[in-house]
């Protein structure tokens, strides 16, 4: 496929921190790709939380199928808008490498943590943690740490970050992937945003777990069919459906209006992101990075996916039963995190080795606090549950 003037094209990447000789048979942005499909962190994923906890059933997306669908929506779209897919995909199988078990709360629980035990720790964000175990904590090839990805995969990567960590990241790395979050100078070039593939994967994901937790919220009888009546997008849908299908019900009238809902949101981003790139008119990649975001929704479109998603933060992130999960969640990472930092012999022997000596970093420059920080957003659901169970005497969780 031709690529767009303003796509990311691997033939003129700006490279591995680690030069290597390319592939006979394969692009960067493909390397990239199978090098995260092939790593540890990715196989974790299929035991780590979306919304509903490992072991509250088998059929819930998981961080692993998450992904893939991200995947599979951004490289829909990215052929259409003749983008790079093979980047779009490497992103999106990534993003989600650095996420703790336990979701968002595990995520919350362990930047609670840190912060506690040091005031100047710079916390956690599960997008720097994705970063850091594709640059450093991954351990597969003999000469580096990390996969040794490609600039505009790892700048895709980093979806978010606070300015004070992305300062020690620009200072490591100057001009790199962290540049465009901290303060820009009021002369020369400006980044505002990353290429075009890293901001279709970050809308791709939005579109994903917008869908699939409508599903699952089903699936779990948290939700109902009537409760989503009051959903503008769905709504419109689901009478379309009947409209076609008048005895339809049931599960296959929830897919089949779901169906319908991603396919309406894909082919809007593809025509307000066409409209946005015929006003900008980039020449190229730089002049992407250098403009506001062009991937985009219509107006409208972005009013009812903001309408969707307080729905389900409402409804669902903030049902009941999903809160009295999530608390247990967090006392799980708070109990593992004690434990690990008053006895680090509890830990496997390579963290020990890290967390070993006098001084208070490790060879890589880790606090010690960094280190148990690590092994915990390492671990999956029913890991971390077995762990706990295994150090307090008593199950949180089903194992």
């Amino acid at each position: 496929m031709t690529l767009a003037a303003y796509a990311c094209d691997s033939l003129l990447s700006r490279g591995r921190r680690i030069p290597e000789p390319v592939a006979p048979t394969r692009s960067d942005f493909q390397r990239d790709r199978d090098r995260i499909v092939h790593s540890t962190a990715f196989r974790r994923l299929v035991y780590k939380t979306q919304v509903f906890l490992n072991h509250e059933g088998d059929l819930f997306r998981t961080r692993l199928t998450h992904s893939l669908e991200v995947a599979q929506l951004g490289r829909s779209i990215a052929r259409t808008l003749q983008l790079n897919e093979d980047l779009v995909e490497a992103i999106a199988l990534a993003h989600d490498l650095g996420h703790t078990p336990f979701g968002h709360a595990g995520q919350d629980a362990l930047n609670a943590c840190l912060q506690l035990h040091n005031p100047e720790s710079a916390g956690f964000e599960h997008n720097l943690q994705s970063l850091r175990v594709v640059d450093a904590l991954e351990e597969r090839y003999p000469a580096y740490d990390g996969l040794n990805l490609t600039f505009e995969t790892r700048e895709g990567i980093l979806k978010h970050c606070s300015r004070r960590n992305a300062r020690h990241i620009e200072a490591r790395e100057p001009g790199g992937v962290a540049h465009r979050f901290v303060d820009q100078p009021t002369h020369g070039p400006v980044w505002r945003q990353p290429g075009l593939e890293a901001q279709l994967a970050n809308l791709a994901d939005e579109i994903a777990y917008n869908a699939h937790d409508m599903d699952d919220g089903v699936r779990s009888g948290l939700l109902s069919l009537e409760q989503l009546e009051d959903v503008p997008l769905f709504s419109q849908y689901r009478r379309e459906t009947l409209g076609v299908y008048p005895r339809l019900q049931g599960r296959r009238l929830l897919f089949e209006t779901i169906r319908r809902m991603l396919s309406a949101q894909v082919y809007d981003v593809i025509d307000a992101t066409r409209l946005a790139l015929q006003k900008a008119a980039p020449a190229d990649v730089q002049a992407v990075r250098q403009h506001a975001a062009l991937v985009c929704f219509s107006d409208q479109m972005a009013l009812q996916s903001a309408s969707l998603k307080r729905f389900l933060l409402q409804n669902l992130y903030r049902h009941r039963q999903v809160v009295q999960t999530t608390q247990a969640a967090r006392q799980v990472v708070r109990d593992l995190f004690e434990t690990y930092m008053a006895d680090p012999a509890q830990m496997p022997q390579a963290h020990i080795d890290r967390f070993g000596g006098s001084g208070s970093r490790d060879a890589t420059g880790a606090r010690h606090e960094r280190v148990v920080a690590d092994y915990i957003a390492g671990m999956t659901d029913r890991f971390a549950a077995k762990e706990h169970e295994r150090l307090k005497g008593h199950a949180i969780f089903p194992v």
